[in-house]
């Protein structure tokens, strides 16, 4: 029997993937490329853990991998990301926007120098070309010799005047930075950080700000008092110091147990990025003070052993939220959340600002069947909670 071979194409397509996968992963950490150990000034390696593999971690294994020398440090990047994101978004601050304010000036007071530096040259060399022409004038046209030279100077005179006016007229034609209005200015640093939490921003752009600001930072770990210690030296040569704790070996996540317990909820029905979002809009915070993000839930679950939401093969979903509930009872959404405020239909709601959340069985029960009839035969009004009576929860979704 012959040997079956593959597609070679199929390889390379897997090569292809695992090569772009990589790409969008190395796009996720804030400093790859751009940390350095202090211990032995190698820039630090990144990779990721996870289920999914793309939560960053920051470690300097150079020395193993090249010569398999032992490890010099090593911890997770969230955190890390997350304190340089705070540091460089309070540059753009009002000190900050007061110093932009001030440079400008300065720059357009060095402009006005350089412009009265051009207009001395300038005046001195059109003394010295028509001091070299009445020299040339009142030379003996006999003596050429002599006649020769001083018409030689008289040239070279007028061509340096002529290349003095010519970086004059360059001067003034260059059109100067505009001195920004330190209100707007002000509105543009507030919205920054709007921009820079919003989970459409591309890693990239900030990545851009990120290298702009910072020329480099310098790590180390602080083993006496367990701190991650961040030396970052700002473009300009500013240097700052911040001090992270670090999580001890064995030491257990201080995350809400409230929260927790959402998040086993959510997955039911909410991918990790959407999960990210409800959790910042009802005000939730990590166990460090730190808002969520996708790689942060996907840590939480990967931690509690939560499994990932993932939609069924065949499109028949077992928990459906409240427009798809609605949808499928033919009712408003909004009759079915009065419904399932008032008790009458079985529903999780694990979010104060949050998604309704019901399984397809409840969906088919004598009560929910007595609810679509009721909100059919008297359309006017929703079934469930009297129709003036105010709702605490302001979420259909």
């Amino acid at each position: 029997m012959g040997e079956v071979r593959g597609d070679p194409r199929d390889g390379q397509q897997q090569r292809s993937h695992w090569s772009a996968s990589r790409r969008a992963q190395a796009w996720s950490a804030l400093l790859a490329g751009l940390i350095r150990c202090k211990r032995c000034g190698r820039k630090l390696t990144l990779r990721y853990s996870g289920m999914k593999h793309h939560i960053p971690r920051y470690s300097c294994s150079r020395a193993w991998m090249d010569n398999g020398g032992p490890h010099c440090i090593a911890f997770g990047g969230l955190r890390v990301d997350d304190a340089i994101e705070e540091a460089l978004l309070s540059v753009v601050g009002p000190g900050a926007i007061a110093a932009a304010t001030a440079a400008a000036k300065e720059a357009g007071e060095r402009r006005d120098q350089v412009r009265d530096a051009l207009s001395r040259d300038l005046e001195a060399a059109r003394y010295a070309a028509d001091r070299a022409f009445r020299q040339y004038d009142a030379a003996d046209p006999a003596n050429r010799l002599v006649a020769s030279e001083l018409e030689a100077r008289w040239n070279r005179a007028l061509a340096h005047a002529a290349e003095v006016e010519d970086k004059i007229a360059m001067h003034d034609a260059a059109t100067p930075a505009p001195i920004a209005d330190p209100a707007s200015l002000g509105v543009l640093a507030s919205n920054l950080k709007t921009a820079w939490d919003a989970p459409t921003t591309d890693a990239r752009l900030k990545k851009r700000i990120v290298r702009t600001l910072v020329h480099e930072v310098v790590a180390d770990i602080d083993d006496a008092a367990s701190e991650i210690v961040l030396i970052v030296h700002w473009v300009g040569g500013v240097h700052s110091e911040i001090r992270l704790p670090k999580r001890r070996r064995g030491q257990r996540n201080s995350t809400s147990a409230n929260i927790i317990e959402a998040v086993r909820r959510l997955v039911l029905i909410a991918s990790d990025d959407l999960i990210a979002g409800l959790l910042n809009r009802n005000g939730l915070e990590t166990g460090n003070g730190n808002r969520w993000t996708r790689e942060r839930v996907t840590s939480l679950r990967s931690n509690y052993r939560i499994p990932v939401f993932k939609p069924a093969e065949d499109g028949i979903e077992h928990w459906l939220n409240l427009s798809n509930a609605a949808k499928l009872l033919k009712i408003a959404p909004k009759t079915l959340r009065l419904a399932a405020e008032a008790g009458e239909i079985e529903a999780i709601h694990p979010l104060s600002d949050g998604p309704w959340i019901f399984a397809r069985s409840s969906l088919i029960t004598t009560a929910a069947r007595s609810i679509a009839e009721r909100a059919r035969q008297n359309p006017r009004y929703p079934t469930g909670s009297n129709p003036n009576q105010q709702s605490l929860f302001s979420s259909t979704t």
